[in-house]
């Protein structure tokens, strides 16, 4: 009962205050966010993709102003829940186990209203960094173009090891350079559900 408590109360809102000191410590940099402010000048709503192991520092690399993310129903999920929400992202839970179709279309309707939508096209369960199909059949039913992002760290002043685009964790602390990276995005047309998109 206890331990239920402070995950649901005490744990989130300090979870959430160290992931903004940890950005706060570091320097980061942004790379590929003009392509994101051209498609937001536009008026264009966009899908944010990213492995489900990079998803700690994801919330301070958003660009826009409304977005809701999928998240499981595993037993961390009301936790990750409520660390998002107070970083202004709508929660929408469901998974490819347990109540995927349900979140699926909660997601389409986000999107057609004009939301960005958020999601790990690997999942909790994988397989890693494996795209699957769920992402692809969301880009279709909205229209949405899909913005891959990741996040990185490396040693500070360590330069090469920043751009791998890997956690690097030496002597036990977490470096202070970071690197956000937006890539190239795509459109899938209707009708084409497994097309590529070109980038």
């Amino acid at each position: 009962m206890i331990i239920n408590w402070l995950k649901g109360s005490i744990l989130p809102p300090v979870a959430a205050g160290a992931i903004r000191v940890f950005g706060a410590s570091m320097q980061l940099f942004t790379v590929g966010e003009s392509t994101v402010d051209a498609l937001y000048a536009r008026g264009e709503r966009i899908i944010i993709a990213f492995w489900h192991g990079r998803q700690v520092m994801m919330p301070l690399a958003y660009r826009g102003r409304n977005a809701s993310i999928l998240i499981s129903h595993h037993r961390d999920g009301e936790l990750i829940a409520r660390i998002m929400k107070s970083f202004g992202f709508g929660a929408i839970r469901g998974s490819t186990t347990r109540g995927g179709v349900r979140a699926l279309r909660q997601l389409i309707r986000e999107g057609r209203r004009g939301g960005d939508l958020v999601m790990t096209p690997d999942g909790p369960k994988g397989p890693a960094c494996q795209v699957q199909h769920g992402v692809l059949y969301l880009a279709k039913m909205t229209g949405c173009p899909i913005v891959p992002l990741t996040f990185s760290c490396s040693k500070k002043k360590s330069s090469p090891a920043g751009i791998t685009f890997k956690f690097l964790f030496q002597g036990g602390a977490a470096s202070l350079c970071g690197v956000i990276l937006y890539g190239c995005h795509g459109k899938f047309p209707r009708g084409d559900f497994l097309s590529r998109p070109n980038c």
